[in-house]
């Protein structure tokens, strides 16, 4: 985006992160998080070329994504990979601020450390490391990264809660709280909880359609609501990320389509006549069901989405951005919240902000605000979105 569209469609423009920003923050701007197989040969090219516009996180994939004859392959290609990025860094070809947070999937802490001996100081670019399956018994990932960042640098690592133990319901809870305790004692080295939607549908032999969202399915919903009851706590201070939206292709449509029609006529309205094929192009992409389920996942507490096609990157970062009104609401809550006032009138006069229930939400609005920006007035997440996103 030229700076004169920055300037038109943000009141307030994102802020520069990167892996040495403060954990507080950094948790909040994954945004999608594309994920990429790890025996890709083109990922170097992709990040160095900035093909994928508006990519804030990737996952370079060790785990589901690739056979398990090609993992040998795999960890000496992202070896090269990285190298080349941080090579291209060096040679200051590529600026900090151009550079996606990079973090690997791995399939056991061994992998963790050979893969930083293999890469030696091109590590250096890495954020950290994906954990899936995780248990309360996976202590080892977060002491491998603990010890790793005493010699190497610093890294994150971010678990995937997919267990058994977690989906069925007679052990989901002492699990969860297990996997709590344990988190606790790392605090400062979790970045994110994420979900893994697919393994806890693949458990009942589900796999949920493009016309529904993951909160569709009961099993999954009642379960994705323990992980927020436990883990989203504001006191807790852990940021959970929503699970995968896995579609990307055309196909019948068995529902009518699940986005109303007023945002995408009003944007027609205020800004001309060559936006009108956005809204085909969203429902023949079936983009329309993911924008549902970021929506949902928002309202749910949840920050960020895993995907694994570039084209819904745009969307889910864009549904991140904080709108002008609320971002109003939060800056009055904070700025009010000194015990004088209980209670005030919005700026748009529309709805009451009590100081003390809303305090929490007010922070996480600020917080959002940094790493997603702020729209103006007239703008929504549709202002992103151009003809060629989806091409």
């Amino acid at each position: 985006m030229t700076k004169e569209g920055l300037k038109a469609t943000f009141f307030k423009a994102p802020e520069f992160f990167n892996k040495e920003t403060p954990r507080g923050i950094l948790s909040h701007a994954l945004g999608a998080s594309l994920y990429m197989p790890g025996t890709r040969e083109t990922i170097a090219s992709d990040i160095i070329s900035n093909k994928y516009r508006g990519l804030a996180s990737t996952v370079l994939c060790l785990e589901d994504s690739i056979g398990d004859a090609e993992v040998p392959f795999a960890e000496e290609n992202l070896t090269k990979q990285v190298r080349e990025v941080y090579n291209t860094l060096e040679n200051q070809e590529l600026e900090s601020f151009e550079l996606p947070l990079i973090f690997i999937r791995v399939r056991d802490p061994e992998q963790i450390q050979r893969l930083i001996e293999r890469m030696g100081d091109s590590s250096k670019i890495i954020t950290g490391f994906v954990f899936p399956k995780f248990t309360s018994e996976s202590y080892r990932y977060f002491e491998t990264i603990k010890s790793l960042n005493q010699t190497t640098g610093f890294f994150y690592g971010m678990p995937i809660i997919e267990s058994t133990e977690v989906i069925y319901r007679e052990s989901r809870f002492e699990e969860l709280m297990d996997i709590k305790g344990l988190l606790d004692t790392y605090h400062d080295l979790v970045l994110n909880v994420r979900i893994g939607a697919t393994d806890f549908s693949g458990y009942y032999g589900i796999r949920r359609g493009p016309d529904v969202t993951i909160y569709d399915i009961t099993v999954i919903r009642d379960c994705i609501s323990d992980i927020i009851n436990i883990f989203s706590r504001f006191e807790s201070d852990y940021v959970v990320s929503g699970p995968v939206w896995e579609y990307f292709s055309n196909g019948g449509r068995v529902l009518k389509p699940q986005l109303r029609k007023s945002p995408f006529e009003q944007f027609h309205d205020n800004l001309g006549n060559n936006r009108t094929k956005i809204r085909s192009q969203l429902l023949n992409k079936y983009v329309d069901g993911l924008i549902r389920e970021v929506i949902l996942d928002k309202e749910n507490g949840i920050i960020g989405k895993t995907i694994i096609h570039p084209s819904h990157i745009i969307p889910v970062q864009s549904l991140y951005i904080v709108g002008y009104e609320e971002y109003l609401d939060a800056l009055s809550i904070i700025e009010n919240s000194n015990g004088l006032q209980g209670v005030t009138k919005s700026h748009y006069t529309n709805k009451m902000n009590e100081m003390k229930p809303h305090y929490n939400w007010a922070q996480k609005i600020l917080l959002r605000a940094k790493s997603y920006g702020v729209f103006h007035e007239q703008h929504n997440f549709i202002s992103l979105f151009t003809e060629d996103v989806y091409l």
